[in-house]
């Protein structure tokens, strides 16, 4: 579900006054200022006061705040559980009870003014098809649009994300290019990479060049986009055939950065044989040898698991 004028629901708990508008002041008190009764879009307290108005709201309707998540509520009858988790104006919520999805969105309506309220197939740019197997979860309509915004949809595709032979460096001898271009490219990818851990580690590896570009390092972002282009429909399975035990998988590639000899660290977890997250991040400290830089990945890996295992210790999984 949506939420209609958002910013314009927050109570505002102290006192706030802003300036005349410019074209609109008084002519008899030009000097005069106004107190805000209302929270307003562009007020920095707006996303806070609108926050903290759905929050006690939902907590009076016998909703609960999630232990690590603090955007997540929960509210639980018997064996039951049902959810809403909230991004800004957007509400996804769902429940294992039937018909309990149909009095939130009742209770919600009566304080606020909705739109968008339906069965989640589009979200944040990720599509959703939901099936009695499981969920697929992709960014394809993203991706063309992101293939399109740069130029490249006649472009050849690539077979990898990344050569085997490349090894990026700062190139100080190469020549610059528009970091402009490059920077929104880069972000645009890491978008994509919310559903598309394929290209994680190509895209983390480009990320860091950002401040003086070069042609190198453009003809390796390019080479991500072909690759992306060839494989649109790339996605992810949750597939409920599962069980619910928490794995994760961690490694280190040692002194990988060719200017810093920093290591990589990466991981995967599993909920059951379902993929739910993945990381790739240069390490901060200089590991010695292979061993220091493994442990350093699995000490990352491990804090990432224990913040799952509290999250879903919300969700009432032990």
């Amino acid at each position: 579900m949506d939420v209609k004028t958002v910013f314009l629901n927050g109570y505002l708990t102290g006192d706030i006054y802003v300036a005349q508008p410019k074209g609109f002041e008084d002519p008899q008190h030009p000097e005069y200022v106004y107190k805000l009764e209302k929270a307003l879009y562009g007020l920095k307290q707006a996303p806070r006061a609108w926050y903290e108005r759905l929050a006690q709201y939902l907590l009076q309707n016998d909703y609960k705040r999630g232990g690590s998540d603090k955007t997540l509520f929960i509210k639980r009858s018997g064996k039951h559980i049902s959810i809403a988790q909230v991004y800004v104006d957007d509400i996804v919520f769902g429940s294992t009870q039937t018909g309990e999805t149909d009095k939130l969105v009742k209770v919600m309506q009566q304080e606020f003014e909705m739109s968008m309220i339906g069965e989640l197939t589009y979200f944040l740019g990720l599509q959703v098809n939901q099936s009695k197997e499981g969920i697929f979860i992709s960014e394809a309509k993203y991706a063309k649009n992101l293939i399109s915004k740069f130029g490249l949809e006649s472009a050849k595709d690539a077979r990898t994300p990344v050569s085997t032979t490349t090894k990026l460096s700062k190139d100080n001898q190469g020549t610059s290019v528009d970091y402009t271009l490059y920077r929104s490219m880069i972000g645009s990818l890491l978008y994509l990479t919310a559903s598309r851990p394929d290209i994680m580690v190509s895209v983390g590896m480009c990320a860091r060049y950002q401040a003086d570009p070069k042609e190198s390092h453009l003809k390796a972002v390019k080479r991500i986009i072909k690759y992306v282009k060839g494989k649109i429909n790339y996605g992810i399975w949750y597939s409920t055939d599962t069980n619910l035990s928490l794995t994760g998988f961690s490694d280190a590639d040692w002194a990988g950065n060719a200017e810093h000899r920093k290591s990589t660290s990466g991981g995967c977890f599993f909920i059951g044989k379902n993929l739910v997250a993945w990381l790739s991040k240069k390490q901060n400290s200089i590991s010695l040898c292979t061993a220091e830089a493994e442990y350093i990945a699995a000490g990352s890996c491990c804090t990432q698991l224990l913040w799952m295992r509290q999250m879903l210790s919300d969700y009432g999984f032990d």
